[in-house]
């Protein structure tokens, strides 16, 4: 059985599909079976990691119904993907039967079982798409980015979590804050840590000890369909993202 890890955080640019890919390369690395889901309708996971997201069968299909999800499954040099496009931003209005809410648990079902972890890269939003992966998942990393309104995004999440916790997965566990663009040297980074440490205080978790540096290679690994992890795997961030991995197997070993 795998463990399901969803990266979540209604406000945009802070880097939760980069964690993601990120994620996904480093466990593949480290010979975990990984699937990564994308359930952002701008389909960024899969076309960072060079995937055709235009021309292939999505999630969105799988959540509807008409396609099997071993027929949707791509693989890339970071393990499989399940992914997305704009088709997916139907699908407030489309997915409105009762239990909608576990549309992606009963399609991943069939294939949990195949893989270690699996990772669930959220849209900028809490609706139901987001509610999906918390349904499913066994624990949150919260990405955010070391300024004022990141903290916002992140406060805002708490009452989503406790919905979903109260009425469709108690086992849901926020694993821990990630601090990404971090650079120490400057005041309203180390100012806005000591804030993210008293919300995950309010999340009864806490920040990640990995804190993700910034780096230019960061940017500029999605454009060659890579992960940071092996477009410029000695740089800063890549070190970062190892040691933040560490820490999730230790949160949420799963069985070899």
């Amino acid at each position: 059985m795998s463990a399901v890890i969803a990266i979540t955080n209604q406000k945009g640019g802070v880097g939760k599909t980069t964690t993601s890919c990120a994620l996904l390369a480093g466990l593949h690395q480290m010979g975990r079976r990984v699937l990564g889901v994308d359930l952002d309708p701008q389909g960024s996971l899969g076309f960072c990691l060079g995937l055709d997201i235009d021309n292939c069968a999505t999630v969105y299909d799988v959540m509807k119904g008409v396609r099997p999800i071993r027929e949707t499954i791509v693989p890339s040099e970071c393990g499989d993907i399940l992914p997305s496009n704009i088709l997916l931003s139907a699908a407030e209005l489309e997915f409105n039967r009762p239990g909608r809410e576990f549309l992606l648990k009963t399609a991943l079902t069939e294939v949990q079982d195949d893989y270690d972890y699996i990772i669930v890269d959220t849209p900028p939003a809490l609706n139901v798409l987001t509610v999906n992966a918390y349904v499913v998942a066994d624990g949150l990393i919260i990405p955010m980015a070391p300024e004022i309104l990141s903290l916002l995004g992140v406060a805002q999440i708490r009452e989503t979590i406790d919905t979903v916790r109260r009425c469709y997965n108690s086992r849901l566990k926020v694993l821990g804050i990630l601090l990404n663009k971090y650079n120490q040297r400057f005041t309203l980074n180390r100012e806005v840590l000591d804030m993210a440490g008293q919300i995950a205080a309010q999340l009864d978790t806490t920040v990640f000890q990995a804190k993700i540096r910034t780096s230019v290679s960061v940017a500029e690994a999605p454009a060659h369909g890579e992960s940071v992890l092996s477009y410029a795997p000695g740089s800063k961030p890549a070190a970062d993202f190892r040691a933040l991995i560490d820490e999730i197997v230790q949160q949420l070993p799963v069985p070899r």
